[in-house]
């Protein structure tokens, strides 16, 4: 992935879009160009890589309907190092089939809330997948999730995570436990610590222990996607 971490947005909507650059700039996800259409992106992709020009983009995020899975592949093609979100207008289980099946990282929708948004493209950036836990049940034909798995919306990673500061596990033995680095860990642990409205891991223990959560283990869904809330 390229360092500068260029981030390339296409939405068609010139409000939003605007909206969308004031929001990441002087982030890292700061924008470095912007399209009307996928099309345009790709065409000029196309055209930069033939003249040698433009540096490859970290990310992208489009905010236009996937409505075939080609379209998405097309865009991975020409940017086959950065990270693609899609920002979706509505609820659509057929578009997010779509983005999945075309290799997007993220299927996010655009109501979500700013910080939600830059809490996923950080964990995006950092090798997650980031989907709404609803569609991603419909698609998987989960069936309804028990009271526990549901807990203010929690993720199934946040889970093991929210399981393992009940047994006192560091960090890093969380990060060696998952799999995942601990920056990952980090970033899971501050939305965590949000969605469940405590402060520190302490409390957030204690909070795992009142609902439901032991030493002894909780069991969680599939942990494949993960979930974002507004």
């Amino acid at each position: 992935m390229n360092a500068n971490g260029r981030t390339i947005l296409v939405e068609s909507n010139r409000l939003f879009r605007e909206g969308l650059k004031h929001l990441l700039a002087g982030t890292r996800f700061e924008v470095g160009a912007e399209f009307n259409t996928l099309e345009q992106a790709i065409a000029h992709a196309g055209a930069q890589q033939g003249s040698g020009q433009d540096a490859e983009p970290g990310l992208v995020i489009t905010g236009q309907p996937i409505k075939e899975a080609a379209d998405l592949r097309q865009l991975r093609d020409v940017h086959p190092a950065a990270r693609i979100v899609v920002l979706a207008d509505d609820m659509s289980v057929d578009m997010l089939r779509e983005a999945m099946g075309g290799g997007a990282d993220g299927f996010l929708i655009k109501n979500v809330s700013p910080e939600a948004l830059i809490q996923s493209l950080q964990l995006i950036m950092l090798g997650e997948k980031v989907f709404p836990t609803n569609l991603a049940a419909m698609l998987l034909d989960i069936n309804a999730p028990s009271p526990q798995n549901s807990i203010r919306g929690l993720s199934p990673r946040e889970q093991e995570i929210l399981q393992s500061l009940v047994t006192g596990a560091s960090n890093k033995m969380i990060a060696i436990r998952l799999g995942i680095t601990e920056a990952t860990v980090k970033v899971h642990l501050k939305t965590l610590l949000r969605k469940i409205d405590v402060n520190n891991r302490t409390q957030a223990a204690i909070w795992a222990m009142n609902n439901g959560f032991s030493a002894e283990g909780a069991s969680t869904p599939t942990r494949n996607l993960q979930a974002v809330s507004a």
